[in-house]
């Protein structure tokens, strides 16, 4: 009922403004939402499931109340996060984030095709950039005091030449590793230029053991590390990235990012920078699966691209994905997209 009041009034009146201003719109209802801490108790009772409808998510050594989770793009800012949990998400990622503020690419950069319930963005990593990020969130409930866990998605600063890409990682990690629960390494979004190249192996090595090297000097205050990864590499690419996760001993990986082909309709449109929703979902689902058998299941996955529906959901699950995330699903589908996806995946679960 909410999601049908939400597709036939809401999302038409959010779908009159340009596609970046009806995601602040977004934000900012969020963000007044987290301000009102009991409001946000009241809706996470109603959301959430109750005790023994389904079994919590435990996996990097972090307990998840479900599966679902916020992906990396909404919340660059970290100031609409604490109202996730009351929309009924398992975890939140925010980012991405990068050492340096930047206020991204060049507008229009994010463009709707509803009929396809699609997504292009070219944001290029708008954000006010880690030490900003940093200071809100030292204002905020801190690991062991959340509702669901916070990922920090980190990325690579667009003014930072490529051969400093491990340094300025590395900035940011310091900053923030504090505040997060896990961190995400972005090193396959196709609106930075050159960021991609961050998956060829002897560059992802190098970045990858600098941040690793800093988290085990933390002691016991590590952090999970998981890498993003795009959906656009081939098998032996993504075998080499395996390779390189395996020797360095990382925590879990994210499948996928948006992507730059163009399947079908997208073939006539001109528009530059990342595609999300539906015409990722299958080869994403793919990857899912290709992961979870070259590593036997040991490598923890997150599954993110195309999840519109509940069986998108347990499509990404089903291939072997621990958690998965969603972005442009809410965006066509409401706030409470969440809450739905859980409840659906539970009583699948139940009949199991």
């Amino acid at each position: 009922m909410v999601g049908l009041f939400y597709e036939k009034l809401v999302r038409r009146v959010l779908f009159r403004f340009d596609s970046e201003r009806a995601h602040e719109l977004g934000v900012e209802a969020m963000a007044l939402l987290g301000a009102v801490p009991p409001v946000c108790r009241a809706l996470e009772a109603w959301t959430r499931l109750p005790v023994g409808r389904t079994r919590p998510v435990e996996v990097f050594g972090l307990k998840f109340p479900n599966a679902i989770g916020l992906a990396a793009g909404f919340d660059k800012n970290a100031r609409a996060w604490p109202a996730a949990a009351a929309l009924g998400f398992g975890h939140v990622e925010i980012g991405t984030v990068t050492a340096r503020p930047q206020d991204g690419n060049a507008k229009p950069r994010m463009f709707r095709y509803p009929a396809q319930e699609a997504v292009i963005n070219r944001m290029g990593f708008n954000n006010e950039g880690a030490a900003a990020v940093a200071q809100r969130l030292a204002t905020q409930p801190g690991p062991g005091r959340r509702r669901i866990p916070l990922g920090v998605n980190l990325g690579k600063s667009k003014v930072t030449d490529i051969e400093q890409a491990a340094q300025d990682y590395l900035a940011s990690f310091t900053r923030l590793a504090d505040w997060a629960d896990y961190v995400a390494l972005n090193v396959s979004s196709p609106n930075t230029p050159g960021l991609r190249q961050l998956q060829d192996e002897a560059r992802l090595r190098e970045l990858l053991a600098a941040v690793t090297t800093a988290n085990r000097a933390r002691g016991p205050r590590r952090v999970p590390v998981l890498l993003k990864i795009a959906p656009d590499l081939t098998w032996p690419q993504i075998d080499a990235v395996l390779g390189v996760i395996a020797e360095l001993g990382l925590d879990g990986i994210i499948a996928t990012n948006t992507t730059i082909a163009r399947p079908g309709f997208f073939a006539r449109v001109g528009e530059t920078g990342g595609l999300s929703g539906p015409p990722v979902r299958r080869r994403s689902t793919e990857i899912v699966n290709y992961l979870a058998r070259a590593t036997g299941g040991r490598l923890p996955i997150i599954g993110v691209g195309g999840i519109t529906d509940p069986a998108g959901a347990a499509e990404k699950l089903d291939a072997g994905a621990s958690l998965v995330q969603v972005y442009t699903g809410m965006i066509y589908r409401g706030p409470f997209f969440a809450a739905a996806l859980a409840r659906a995946l539970a009583e699948r679960q139940r009949k199991a």
